[in-house]
C-alpha cells in the first residue's frame, strides 16, 4: 500500500513582473517566479508561475488558497474557434521531471473576488496544495 502526504506551501505572489518574484521549493516540486497582474478591489486576479518536478513521481497541483479573494479556482483558457474559454479544473498535473506553466492564456490560478487592490510591487499570500 502507498501512502500519499499532502504538501502544502504558502507563497507571496508578487504583483509585478516575472522577474521580480522569487523562487521556492516544497518537497520535489519547485515554484519559480510566481506573479499576479495589479487588480482592483472586489474584482478577479489571476496567479502565475512554473511549477518543476525534480522528482521520479508525477505529482497534482490540486488546490490553492489565499485570504486575498473570496473563492481561488485552478483554471485553463482553451480556444473554441475564434473563442477563448476559460474553464475551472479539479488539478494540474506536473509529470516527473517535467514543468508546467501557469502563464496568461493557459493554465493560471483564477483569484475571485479581491479582498483588496492587488498593486504593482505588492505581495499576495498563495498557499498550494500538491498531491504528493
Amino acid at each position: 500500500m502507498t501512502t500519499i502526504t499532502r504538501r502544502t506551501l504558502t507563497i507571496p505572489a508578487v504583483a509585478a513582473v516575472a522577474a521580480a518574484a522569487h523562487d521556492y521549493t516544497a518537497g520535489d516540486v519547485a515554484i519559480a517566479h510566481p506573479w499576479t497582474r495589479a487588480a482592483g478591489a472586489n474584482g478577479n486576479g489571476a496567479a502565475f508561475m512554473q511549477l518543476r518536478n525534480t522528482g521520479a513521481q508525477p505529482d497534482r497541483l490540486i488546490s490553492a488558497s489565499t485570504p486575498a479573494a473570496r473563492t481561488v479556482e485552478l483554471h485553463t483558457m482553451t480556444r473554441d474557434g475564434d473563442v477563448m474559454r476559460m474553464r475551472p479544473l479539479q488539478d494540474i498535473p506536473v509529470p516527473a521531471g517535467g514543468t508546467v506553466a501557469l502563464q496568461p492564456g493557459g493554465f493560471h490560478i483564477m483569484m475571485i473576488g479581491l479582498t483588496a487592490p492587488m498593486n504593482q510591487g505588492g505581495r499576495v499570500p498563495l498557499t498550494l496544495r500538491f498531491e504528493r
